[in-house]
C-alpha cells in the first residue's frame, strides 16, 4: 500500500513574513511533522496532544484514555453524531503496519459478533463495523515510521455524517514521530493540552 508522507510544504523563497504566516496546512493529509515546515499554519481549531496534533470539529469535546500506568493511549472528541478516536504508532522505516494490523482488528470484530465489510479507501484498507444499531469505522495510514489510528463510532442512522468528520480531522492532523527509537506498535507518546488551549477551542474550532 502506497504510504503517506504528508506534504513537505516549504516556505516559498524570497516570501516576505507576512505571506509566510498566511501559510495555511494543505487539506491532504494527514502531515508529517517531521517534515512540514516551520511556517505552516495548523488547522483551524488545533489541539496540540504531543506525538498528534488535531483539528477538533466545532463543538467537539476532547478527552484522552489513559491506561493504568497513566499514559495516554489515544485521543477522543465527542461530537452530536458520536466518537470520533486517534491515535498514532510507532511504525517500520520501510514497510507499513496498517495492514497487518487491519487484518488483525477485522478477526476480532468478527469474532465478537460484529458485521464487518472491509473497502478500500483514499488511505488502504478500511473496516466497517455494525454491532446493535451502532457503526464503527477503523482507517489507517501509514507514514514515514508512523501509522495513524482513527476510529468513528455512533448510532449507524448518522454514520456517514460521522465517517467525513473522522476524514476531515484526519486530513488536517499533524504526526510529531520526533527521532526517539520506539518499539513497532509503541503508541507515540501523547500528552493532556494545556487549559488555555482548550479553552481557545470555542473560537478556532474547525468546521463541523
Amino acid at each position: 500500500m502506497a504510504r503517506n508522507r504528508g506534504a513537505a510544504v516549504a516556505a516559498p523563497a524570497g516570501g516576505d513574513s507576512v505571506t509566510t504566516q498566511r501559510m495555511r496546512i494543505p487539506t491532504n493529509g494527514p502531515h508529517d511533522g517531521d517534515t512540514l515546515a516551520p511556517a505552516i499554519t495548523p488547522a483551524p481549531g488545533t489541539v496540540d496532544f504531543g506525538a498528534v496534533r488535531v483539528p477538533v470539529p466545532a463543538g467537539g469535546t476532547v478527552s484522552g484514555e489513559p491506561t493504568t500506568a497513566g499514559r495516554i493511549q489515544a485521543v477522543h472528541v465527542t461530537v452530536p453524531e458520536g466518537r470520533l478516536s486517534v491515535s498514532a504508532l510507532a511504525a517500520p522505516r520501510n514497510e507499513g503496519l496498517w495492514p497487518e494490523l487491519a487484518t488483525e482488528i477485522d478477526a476480532s470484530l468478527r469474532e465478537g459478533g460484529a458485521r464487518v465489510r472491509s473497502f478500500t479507501g483514499e488511505w488502504g484498507r478500511e473496516l466497517h463495523a455494525t454491532t446493535d444499531g451502532a457503526t464503527s469505522v477503523f482507517v489507517g495510514v501509514d507514514g514515514p515510521r508512523w501509522m495513524l489510528y482513527g476510529v468513528a463510532t455512533g448510532p449507524t442512522r448518522d454514520a456517514v455524517s460521522l465517517d467525513a468528520r473522522l476524514r476531515r480531522m484526519l486530513r488536517g492532523t499533524v504526526v510529531v514521530r520526533g527521532k526517539a527509537p520506539y518499539p513497532v506498535r509503541t503508541v507515540l507518546p501523547l500528552a493532556t493540552p494545556s487549559e488555555a488551549g482548550v479553552e481557545e477551542l470555542a473560537a478556532t474550532s474547525a468546521p463541523p
